[in-house]
């Protein structure tokens, strides 16, 4: 059974040669790693040639288009009977593949995602990062480990489906949340969709405060489009980090007529750090945590609203082109 591996990559060097160096050490060999370069002025193809017998690397360098165009054009170029999908700031434990071929033995599924992890090396933010991105109490469950509130969806940093899925449900397209939707057509197409648990990936996500709160304002733009793509696909879930914002400018407000109103607030962050220090074992990781956590639920909850109210209520319709050239690889 080969997989065919697929990495997007604009300006990303010392990612890349992890990434490569942890495909090499695989205890299952059959696969093929396809580097797409998307017109970075920094490329990568000194470290794909020193990587090309030992990950089984190709090579290929265009101009720049896009992740979605990056991606489209790794597929057409697969020789694998499995199309996998890795972010550049992505790490793969050893057993990776292995893990993936078993469950692939057993059948049931055409399409499967699997969870992200923080290494033990990570500098501290993105140990904090990575758990409010995967805790149960900021996303409903909806990335992590274990059953949440939606069914799960496979993303690009960790995603896998065969060839067969390619030729029905189609490219990525160049949209906001562009993974997300291909799951959506993915499973309209009829294809069986599974979450991997053990087929998890360390991902090193955003390396400033800058370039997170960043992303979480294009994820909550990236839900409103997915509305709009998608009727029906919001659900409960998409709609509670705008409830947490909205209900702790409330709570915040409501202390000025009696002072224990922000207790559930103070409740729901001492949870927080309580389950941080558990996952983490590290207080300075924890601390940090409840700053991300906020940052993700209120940086996603003012990209959705501003959205929401511009394209949703009031049918304004922004300038696609621009936006998507303006955010491509950032």
């Amino acid at each position: 059974m080969k997989f065919s591996i697929i990495v997007p990559v604009y300006n990303r060097r010392a990612e890349v040669e992890e990434l490569l160096e942890s495909l090499s050490k695989q205890t299952y060999k059959d696969f093929e790693t396809i580097i797409v370069e998307d017109g970075s002025v920094e490329d990568s193809k000194d470290i794909a040639e020193r990587y090309a017998e030992s990950a089984n690397v190709r090579y290929f360098m265009k101009k720049n288009e896009g992740r979605s165009a990056a991606r489209n054009y790794g597929m057409e170029r697969a020789e694998g009977g499995w199309l996998i999908f890795f972010d550049s700031d992505c790490v793969i434990p050893s057993t990776y593949f292995e893990i993936v071929k078993r469950e692939i033995d057993k059948g049931g599924f055409d399409c499967f995602g699997g969870p992200d992890a923080a290494a033990d090396n990570f500098t501290t933010l993105q140990k904090a990062i990575s758990y409010s991105m995967t805790s149960f109490l900021t996303t409903g469950g909806i990335r992590g480990r274990k059953k949440g509130m939606e069914k799960f969806l496979p993303r690009t940093f960790n995603m896998g489906f065969t060839q067969e899925v390619y030729k029905k449900a189609g490219d990525f397209r160049d949209v906001f949340g562009e993974d997300i939707d291909l799951s959506l057509r993915i499973r309209k197409a009829g294809f069986a969709t599974v979450l991997l648990p053990d087929a998890f990936v360390y991902h090193k996500r955003r390396n400033t405060i800058k370039s997170f709160c960043r992303q979480m304002l294009v994820f909550g733009r990236s839900r409103v489009e997915l509305h709009l793509l998608h009727p029906g696909s919001m659900k409960l879930v998409h709609l509670l980090p705008t409830v947490f914002m909205l209900g702790s400018i409330f709570l915040v407000i409501s202390t000025l007529f009696c002072k224990w109103a922000i207790t559930p607030l103070v409740v729901y962050y001492l949870a927080l750090f309580i389950e941080a220090l558990f996952k983490t074992r590290s207080v300075k990781v924890s601390l940090l945590a409840l700053v991300t956590a906020t940052i993700q639920l209120w940086g996603y909850s003012i990209g959705f609203l501003r959205s929401y109210i511009k394209e949703v209520i009031f049918k304004i319709r922004p300038d696609k082109d621009k936006e998507m050239k303006r955010l491509k690889f950032k």
